[in-house]
């Protein structure tokens, strides 16, 4: 939501941060590589360190850094339905690294299931739409989308640091809800859009109308 929003506002910030990797020579699969390498690397840093604070700030540098992807296929021109794809699959690899060291740090696996199908299930709704029919990339203005994740995971580091390791399982049960709310409340989307589509296919096709 927040990204489809403010996106005209928010990209040119990326790009501006991107300068760096843009002079560095690195293709725009190459910074989403490493973002994901930085990910594991802090994630494994935190079964080690163990301080929710530490993590949670070392998460905002990594995730930001994933985010420059784009800006960096945008400044060189190197956007690509491939490069698309495979943002999105390491987008979910990135989640599923930090909710797997939460449950291992934690024991919270079940939470750990519900947040993660949560969030593979709000991203199924729109991609098995696509394959019914063209659907915009971008008009899908849902609660609970990628970035709000990310910043509630942060947050919620962040706020473990200073008030205890309780609220990670009550965070991570809120993340839950949520992704499960807006996997629904794309789902009811997805289905309108299809039932639409059919209904003006039903009168196409009725030589009457």
């Amino acid at each position: 939501m927040i990204d489809g929003l403010l996106k005209d506002k928010i990209d040119p910030i990326w790009e501006a941060l991107s300068t760096p990797l843009v002079k560095a020579g690195l293709t725009p699969n190459q910074v989403t590589a490493t973002g994901l390498v930085l990910i594991v690397v802090v994630s494994l840093g935190y079964l080690w360190h163990g301080s929710p604070a530490v993590y949670g700030l070392t998460l905002v540098v990594a995730f930001a850094f994933d985010a420059l992807d784009g800006a960096v296929a945008r400044r060189t021109g190197q956007s690509s339905k491939s490069g698309g794809y495979f943002d999105a699959i390491v987008d979910r690899y990135q989640e599923l690294a930090v909710l797997v060291v939460l449950a291992l740090a934690h024991n919270l696996w079940p939470l750990a299931l519900a947040c993660f199908s949560g969030s593979v299930l709000t991203s199924y709704a729109k991609a098995r739409t696509a394959i019914e029919m063209p659907v915009s990339n971008t008009d899908w203005p849902d609660f609970f989308e990628r970035m709000e994740r990310v910043i509630y995971l942060c947050a919620m580091l962040l706020l473990a640091g200073l008030l205890g390791d309780w609220v990670i399982t009550v965070g991570m049960a809120g993340f839950a809800a949520l992704a499960h709310a807006t996997a629904l409340q794309r789902a009811r989307r997805a289905y309108d859009i299809l039932k639409k589509a059919d209904a003006q296919a039903r009168a196409s096709d009725d030589p009457q109308t």
